[in-house]
């Protein structure tokens, strides 16, 4: 089985060093590392050609004619891969010694998965642990890993990502069915479009190990930022209304464009796609209640009803009170 390891790099010299020594360090090694680079300006290219030298594995650099972004540069990065088994990997990580032996063996024993991801320890721009796993900060635990291995880790997906494309591993066999990737849904990046995908045809498991130390600093392209902070009751009847909404009216839209781009497909049953659907229509709801209190009120009421305001938190209760009051 040839492993090729996928890497994006971007104005990445700060921490690439670092990355590169632990795709050298695997004690199941690479059969070849393939760079995309977006047409950096720091002394990256440097690096990685003086990197190439010293490893036993090929090095092959691309630098991109033109700035491509993050999801069109991952997109040219995995097609250019050969090998059986392609790791998605970014600039500014640094790998776990098993990471690549572990996930290989977890393909091996399960040939009806096209991919897997893992857990990955936070650190900070010193390489230091901020004492939290990725897989804590959005949530995925015990109970949101049973429902996935139940098959249900595309509505898992459709509420939010899970899958951190810096901790996937892929089988090249399927970038035919995945790409082009698309750019109309912005946040739709590369490692959310493949993880839905193969989520909704129950191809794409996970190793519940922190197998990456994630590093999470300011200047990352992508990844995960800080979570907003809670509106306070004050905001609530303060804010303007036109802020409340705004985000509602993002996220149907951005649910009515996964819609268009699942349902144009001809290898995902339409019944998986039914909860989509109620999400869509929820947040076109809430997106668009009318100012008046006294008439959103039966609009609310429907769905409480239909039990639709699970979709907005897990504590329900909270945005069923903003949108009657605020």
């Amino acid at each position: 089985m040839k492993i090729s390891v996928a890497m994006c790099t971007y104005n990445g010299s700060r921490f690439l060093r670092e990355q590169l020594e632990s795709i050298r360090s695997q004690s199941h090694p690479v059969d070849e590392l393939i760079i995309c680079d977006d047409r950096s300006k720091d002394d990256t290219i440097q690096i990685l050609e003086n990197f190439a030298t010293q490893v036993p594995f090929p090095v092959h650099i691309h630098v991109n004619p033109s700035n491509l972004g993050s999801t069109k540069n991952f997109e040219k990065c995995l097609n250019l891969c050969s090998g059986d088994v392609i790791f998605c990997c970014d600039q500014d990580d640094r790998w776990h010694p098993q990471k690549v032996e572990k996930q290989v063996h977890y393909l091996q024993q399960h040939p009806e998965m096209e991919a897997v991801f893992s857990d990955a320890q936070v650190i900070n721009d010193d390489s230091q642990p901020i004492g939290k796993t990725i897989w804590q900060e959005i949530e995925f635990d015990t109970v949101a890993q049973e429902r996935w291995k139940n098959n249900k880790a595309y509505e898992i997906l459709f509420g939010g990502y899970v899958v951190t494309g810096a901790t996937l591993a892929i089988r090249r066999r399927i970038l035919s069915s995945v790409s082009p990737f698309p750019v109309a849904y912005k946040e739709l990046i590369h490692d959310a479009w493949i993880a839905i995908v193969l989520s909704l045809q129950g191809k794409i498991g996970f190793i519940p190990e922190e197998l990456l130390f994630y590093r999470k600093h300011s200047t990352q392209q992508v990844g995960f930022g800080e979570k907003k902070e809670k509106v306070t009751m004050s905001d609530r009847f303060n804010r303007d209304r036109k802020l409340k909404l705004a985000p509602l009216q993002e996220k149907a839209t951005n649910l009515e464009l996964l819609q268009q781009l699942l349902k144009a497909r001809q290898d995902i049953p339409a019944e998986k796609l039914t909860q989509l659907t109620q999400r869509q229509k929820h947040f076109n709801v809430r997106a668009t209640l009318p100012d008046s209190r006294l008439k959103r009120f039966p609009l609310v009421l429907n769905e409480w009803i239909r039990g639709r305001y699970v979709f907005s938190s897990k504590d329900w209760w909270l945005p069923l009170l903003g949108d009657l009051f605020e």
